[in-house]
């Protein structure tokens, strides 16, 4: 499959569209926007053995500056290296990091109900959404104290630098929606800490089971095992009678 004008070497060709193929099969949402010029930069300098950084960071700008998310991005550069048959370097991964955040500037500075590095929620989100759950318990006479919890995971590690944080960030985004799927209110505090509201009524165990097995293996799969706590803090607390009080412990669990 030729992906640009003229001829590639017959190397790159083969290893972009394997790489294609691979990550379309996989990971990819949109398979019309998956082409940028910086996917042949990144094939050229594997196979020609040089520094894959500089490409990496072109691939992670372009891929931030059109909205595709941080852990689609991360994924996305898995599969190449995959079907290379070795493990993207840590310099590799910081550049394709710290590329995605310049690409995704501009989006940072309105006031967003998701989290861009994450693809979660907010924590301003999951206030509003609580105060739902809290009026909704209000008028059917059953308080959301009894009704709802918060799950919450604490996979904080100090002294992580930015591009650290990020990769954290995308893992954890990536865990919870395969766990919880799309829509549920999952948010990341902030420091490391997610919560999720989930039903009191809900057997929460096999959650807390299915987390902590994700981020382990999660952790392994993305070569991010340092920026991870390992085991991970995951436990259940009891919501607060008023949503003020649920406000104020979140705010005290980002902090």
């Amino acid at each position: 499959m030729d992906l640009r004008p003229g001829y590639p070497q017959p190397a790159v060709d083969s290893l972009l569209a394997e790489w294609q193929a691979a990550s379309m099969d996989s990971v990819w949402l949109r398979p019309g926007d998956w082409y940028h010029p910086a996917v042949e930069a990144l094939a050229e300098a594997l196979t020609d053995g040089l520094p894959t950084a500089p490409a990496a960071d072109r691939l992670g700008e372009a891929r931030g500056h059109v909205g595709i998310s941080m852990g689609e991005t991360i994924d996305d550069l898995a599969c190449l290296f995959r079907a290379w048959g070795t493990e993207p370097g840590l310099d590799t991964l910081r550049a394709l990091s710290t590329g995605w955040v310049r690409g995704n500037e501009p989006s940072l500075l309105v006031p967003l109900t998701t989290d861009p590095r994450s693809g979660l929620a907010t924590p301003e989100y999951l206030v509003q959404r609580l105060r739902e759950t809290y009026g909704a318990g209000e008028r059917s006479g059953r308080p959301a104290s009894r009704t709802h919890c918060l799950l919450l995971v604490d996979v904080a590690v100090d002294r992580l630098d930015g591009w650290q944080r990020i990769a954290r960030a995308a893992a954890m985004g990536k865990i919870f929606t395969e766990v919880f799927g799309t829509g549920h209110p999952v948010a990341t505090l902030g420091a490391g800490v997610y919560a999720a509201l989930c039903e009191r009524s809900a057997d929460l165990e096999p959650l807390r089971a299915e987390l902590r097995h994700r981020i382990e293996r999660t952790a392994l799969s993305y070569g991010v095992t340092a920026v991870l706590r390992r085991p991970p803090r995951v436990w259940v607390e009891p919501l607060p009678t008023a949503h003020a009080g649920a406000t104020s412990l979140l705010q005290a669990l980002g902090r």
